[in-house]
């Protein structure tokens, strides 16, 4: 049987295109994030909260991954942003293959960070690299304090964790100190981030933060 072989070529051609889609970003001095989630965590919200963060220090770029339909980039190009759509037809996850078309469509002589806001899914996106510097994980108290036990992957190979959705803590059950030990057990280096997109709670800290990796990504690439 062929399945593990075909598989790890798939995954090395994808990483191959990933590295390529890496080099392009450094060049353009472009700080690649790519956010990921389950649906409705709030992805396009976290990212016109994180443009507003910080506008006049950085210029913000959006790739939009969707199974189907623009809704999503239809709301980031009425907030002034360049944006690329991407439709996967049902494929559950972006590929670096997919995000190297979508830069060639860009201009990245004019943006410094730019969010490419994965198909909303918790497993199949943490498989495949695009390019991107930083690795997000995004979950929102609605879904409950036990995401990372059921979907390890995801937030073991985040730079950043955000939670969402603050707002609505009094309405739920979502134990806000399990889920930081649940982390901080399987992660011990990633930048957790507890927020609200709807009150903006919170948010100025999350943007900070990528404002630093920005700058210390300009400073790697300096001769």
């Amino acid at each position: 049987m062929r399945t593990i072989p075909i598989v790890r070529e798939v995954l090395s051609a994808n990483d191959e295109l990933a590295q390529e889609n890496r080099e392009r970003l450094e060049r353009a001095g472009v700080l690649g994030v790519n956010l990921m989630s389950a649906p409705g965590a709030g992805k396009t919200s976290l990212i016109l909260r994180t443009a507003e963060a910080l506008r006049g220090r950085l210029r913000i770029g959006v790739v939009e991954g969707d199974v189907a339909s623009q809704v999503d980039a239809e709301r980031v190009s009425a907030a002034g942003l360049p944006v690329v759509q991407i439709n996967t037809g049902g494929g559950c996850h972006l590929d670096a293959n997919m995000l190297r078309a979508a830069l060639a469509q860009l201009p990245l002589e004019e943006i410094d960070l730019l969010i490419v806001e994965n198909v909303g899914n918790l497993i199949c996106p943490a498989a495949f690299r695009l390019g991107e510097h930083l690795r997000i994980a995004l979950t929102s108290l609605p879904e409950g304090d036990d995401k990372p036990q059921k979907y390890p992957d995801l937030f073991l190979q985040a730079d950043a964790i955000v939670v969402n959705k603050l707002d609505l803590q009094e309405h739920l059950d979502f134990d806000r100190q399990r889920f930081r030990n649940l982390v901080r057990g399987m992660n011990p280096n990633a930048a957790l981030f507890e927020l609200s997109c709807r009150n903006g709670d919170g948010v100025q800290s999350w943007a900070l933060w990528l404002h630093e990796r920005w700058k210390e990504m300009l400073a790697r690439r300096s001769p």
